[in-house]
């Protein structure tokens, strides 16, 4: 497995996650749930959570949501934060997607943010499908992030963090696991396959501002460009990185028109 996809790829990096992560778009998940129909009580599952970047703003929609990652900090941090606003509805475990014991028929969406790539895809769909009930929706969604983006200071900040993490890249990051497609394509032949239907890819754009402190936040929870990565030259390649963007706007405000796409499935009736 690729270092960047490995199970451990993520320690030490859900505080800045949490943090620097731009939260997904309110229109976004409006949509979502628009398209997925779920009902007023349903029950929403959502794998690879994170620190509950969907569990969270998505719980007052549900009567109870079930949050998985194999990370254990990123549940400490995710369930910190649901003490912290009050959210009470959540039941957060510690473990791989594809080993989650969850009853059959159960749930009324399953929501993957960002980490399909990372995982069994054909395993999961399975799973999926099983744990869903007659016409609930598996959503999987994700953004293009800074180090993908079309932007001149995304560009620089791509090559930098080439250039700096080469001693443990050096033939590049990994897009996907092996066996998985990082594509919207991919994800759809994979959840037809499964036995989904109304397979669907959507996007929205919305629009951020960041700054280099934020942009720095943001790779610091990556699993590319991580203190765990970089060890001691994390201060240094922040220093560059700081450099570049100021050569490139000395107010230090860089804006993008951010694509935020899902794939949306539908388990037949």
């Amino acid at each position: 497995m690729p270092a960047n996809l490995q199970a451990d790829a993520f320690a030490g990096t859900a505080a800045d996650y949490a943090r620097y992560r731009p939260p997904y778009p309110e229109a976004l998940l409006a949509e979502i749930l628009a398209r997925a129909e779920r009902p007023p009580d349903g029950r929403l599952l959502d794998l690879a959570c994170g620190p509950g970047r969907l569990a969270l703003p998505l719980a007052s929609r549900f009567s109870e949501v079930w949050a998985v990652d194999l990370e254990p900090e990123m549940i400490a941090v995710g369930r910190a934060e649901a003490a912290a606003r009050g959210v009470a509805n959540i039941v957060w475990s510690v473990g791989r997607a594809e080993d989650l014991a969850a009853p059959a028929a159960a749930f009324d969406l399953v929501t993957i943010g960002e980490a399909f790539h990372r995982l069994d895809q054909a395993r999961i769909a399975a799973l999926a499908i099983g744990w869903l009930k007659p016409g609930g929706a598996l959503v999987t969604l994700g953004g293009v992030g800074p180090l993908n983006g079309d932007e001149p200071w995304q560009h620089a900040i791509a090559d930098l963090a080439r250039e700096w993490t080469k001693p443990a890249f050096p033939n590049g990051w990994a897009e996907a696991a092996p066996g998985a497609d990082g594509g919207l394509a991919g994800a759809e032949v994979r959840l037809r396959a499964a036995g989904f239907a109304d397979v669907q890819s959507h996007d929205v754009v919305a629009p951020l501002t960041w700054t280099s402190e934020t942009i720095a936040g943001y790779l610091r929870s990556t699993s590319v460009c991580s203190a765990r990565v970089l060890g001691e030259r994390q201060g240094a390649f922040e220093a560059a990185q700081r450099a570049a963007l100021l050569a490139l706007d000395p107010a230090g405000v860089f804006r993008e028109d951010a694509r935020f796409g899902y794939t949306l499935a539908r388990k037949p009736l």
